[in-house]
């Protein structure tokens, strides 16, 4: 699995993204939240991926300006009441450890994750290990995730062995006392 497909599967997650609307106010643009209403300026996202649903789509561009989304050579201006999602930003020590495992044990641990109702944006916290040791050693040791989808609380342990083989074992457990357990092992 190369970087456009980890990506791919990064845009398909589940509340991958934070929608809404915005509204032209004090001559300010404002995004409202769809879910919880709440406002923030626009212009916290500029230079950030924004999504605007125009013409029964969503059309992906970059917010370069107040009120200005870039779409490659094409740019289109925000009007009030348009509706615009946000991609949000993983907990940047989970996005380090999905970079760093496997490509087998990253789609087992996402797709489990995802049959259990979560996303990787429900991860609330994140502790890499793997970002404390040295690259050239043997490594191994415990990963703990925590994720919440608003429905059900989900703790993960990450249990790796890298050195001769690899060893990847998740350890879901739900706050309903459900488990599951998969184990990925590869030659190195």
């Amino acid at each position: 699995m190369n970087r456009q497909q980890r990506d791919k599967v990064y845009e398909t997650q589940a509340r991958a993204y934070t929608e809404g609307s915005i509204e032209f106010i004090n001559e300010q643009w404002v995004f409202f939240e769809k879910e919880t209403d709440e406002a923030s300026l626009l212009e916290e996202h500029f230079l950030q991926e924004i999504e605007l649903f125009r013409l029964n789509r969503w059309r992906k561009g970059i917010l370069v300006e107040a009120g200005k989304i870039s779409f490659g050579d094409d740019c289109l201006y925000l009007r009030d009441q348009d509706k615009v999602r946000v991609r949000k930003h993983l907990v940047y020590s989970l996005e380090r450890l999905l970079e760093r495992i496997h490509q087998d044990a990253f789609f087992q641990f996402v797709t489990t994750l995802n049959s259990l109702g979560f996303s990787i944006y429900d991860c609330l916290y994140c502790y890499n290990h793997l970002n404390f040791l040295s690259e050239h050693s043997p490594k191994s040791g415990v990963n703990f995730m925590i994720f919440d989808n608003q429905e059900e609380i989900c703790s993960v342990q990450h249990h790796f062995c890298y050195y001769e083989k690899e060893t990847d074992r998740f350890e879901f457990t739900l706050n309903t006392g459900k488990r599951l357990i998969i184990e990925k092992l590869a030659s190195s």
